[in-house]
């Protein structure tokens, strides 16, 4: 069994009444003897004294041992090292306090392990991702580059410690192009009679109160290849479909047409016609559509009066106006106008009513924002998605090319396009544009 200890302050009590009574038996006793009472009273309280004071020390010795415990543990936790341990084998005040610190000792031992596995988890990720990932401290000098940048920066050799200016003369001219217009974006290198295409992106941020630079270098290659591959199939399917949709039946009506010659029955030719007509048109207006998209020069801007532009457009489609039309746009007029009428004509067919197809101009302080507004059937998830992807159509007979040309001339302005379905049914079509 564990040896009980008496709390120092019953301790104390008891020494303090020991002294006393040492005391007054000695101031007795010389009372007796000499007869003086103030030489007595003085030495009962001189004599004892070096006792008492031995007699506290000892009993302090512990708690001094304690305290100098808790200084060097609470040092220890400053820098970073939780192996230190209490322990106090008295209770009262100091056994609450040793529990106390003993307590506070194991949460901050246990944080540090979960942070060091954190740590140990995020340098594993870091190491293995395959984006090369350069770290360059405000000297210019890389303090840390994960295995992917030292396979394609270092010849598989550790960056730490080498400039980051050094190393980026021995790139390839691309690669170097690319750094020097400090700003994100693709660049292709040649290697070997192929490309390998890249995207850098550059972040600044403060470290430990210094200027740091993140530089993300990520080889996008194969990823892109096979996306073209999957573009240039969906492009091949639609265009077959479009044909066949059309050159079938003209094919068929030719041949039906023929015969009708040949048996004199010339009263059903022009119907026939007419429905080759209207299969030639079609495919006329894909092929120009298609031809547009994939051949969209660059914008010419001039300065546009909303006002005398929104009225031109009102003459080809119909649609109600919401907002003060007064004010200019720099734009190319003939990109623009196609932009919108290609957002009117999918809100008419939206299944809105014509009375509910609507334009709406706004002020932006940097710009223009239109939006073509509809009470149609609107878009689920899924549609909204995919909505702007070029060839991507919900209609029977829809290319899929309307709103795909659209954010091409909404990008191609340095503007935006975004769609979102509204309150109560409809869908919002907004075209941002700058001043």
């Amino acid at each position: 069994m564990p040896r009980a200890r008496l709390p120092l302050s019953v301790l104390f009590t008891l020494l303090a009444l020991a002294y006393m009574a040492l005391s007054a038996g000695i101031a007795l006793l010389l009372w007796q003897w000499l007869g003086l009472r103030w030489l007595a009273l003085g030495a009962a309280v001189a004599l004892p004294l070096p006792l008492l004071v031995y007699h506290v020390r000892r009993l302090l010795r512990p708690a001094h041992s304690l305290f100098r415990a808790l200084a060097g543990s609470v040092a220890s936790y400053r820098d970073g090292d939780f192996s230190f341990g209490l322990s106090w084998e008295g209770g009262g005040e100091l056994g609450a306090l040793v529990a106390a610190h003993r307590a506070l000792g194991d949460t901050l031992r246990d944080q540090r392990l979960r942070l060091v596995q954190r740590e140990l988890l995020l340098d594993t990720m870091v190491q293995n991702t395959p984006v090369a990932m350069v770290l360059v401290d405000p000297a210019g000098h890389i303090v840390l580059g994960n295995l992917a940048a030292r396979r394609l920066l270092g010849e598989g050799r550790k960056l730490e410690g080498v400039a980051f200016e050094g190393l980026l003369g021995r790139m390839p001219a691309a690669m170097r192009e690319a750094f020097a217009r400090g700003v994100d974006g693709m660049f292709t290198v040649a290697a070997d009679d192929d490309e390998h295409i890249f995207h850098l992106s550059r972040r600044l941020f403060r470290l430990n109160g210094r200027r740091h630079e993140l530089v993300l270098l990520r080889q996008l290659t194969a990823e892109l290849r096979r996306q073209e591959v999957q573009v240039w199939k969906k492009v091949i399917r639609v265009i077959s479909h479009e044909l066949n949709n059309s050159l079938a039946p003209i094919a068929s009506l030719a041949h039906s047409g023929a015969e009708l010659l040949r048996r004199g029955q010339h009263d059903r030719l022009p119907a026939a016609l007419a429905t080759i007509e209207e299969r030639a048109r079609h495919l006329e207006g894909f092929i120009r559509d298609y031809a547009r998209f994939a051949k969209l020069p660059a914008p010419r801007l001039e300065t546009i009066e909303w006002r005398a532009f929104l009225e031109r457009l009102r003459s080809q489609i119909d649609f109600g106006i919401e907002g003060h039309v007064e004010g200019h746009v720099r734009a190319d007029p003939a990109q623009l106008e196609q932009a919108l009428l290609n957002m009117l004509k999918n809100a008419h067919e939206s299944g809105s009513a014509a009375r509910d197809v609507r334009l709406a101009l706004r002020r932006l302080p940097d710009g223009w924002r239109v939006d073509v507004l509809d009470r149609g059937s609107g878009m689920n998830e899924s549609v909204l998605e995919n909505a702007l992807l070029p060839f991507y159509s919900t209609k029977r007979h829809g290319t899929g090319l309307g709103l795909a040309l659209t954010r091409e001339i909404a990008e191609a302005h340095g503007g935006r396009i975004a769609l979102a379905n509204r309150d109560g049914g409809g869908l919002s079509v907004g075209l941002v544009l700058p001043a």
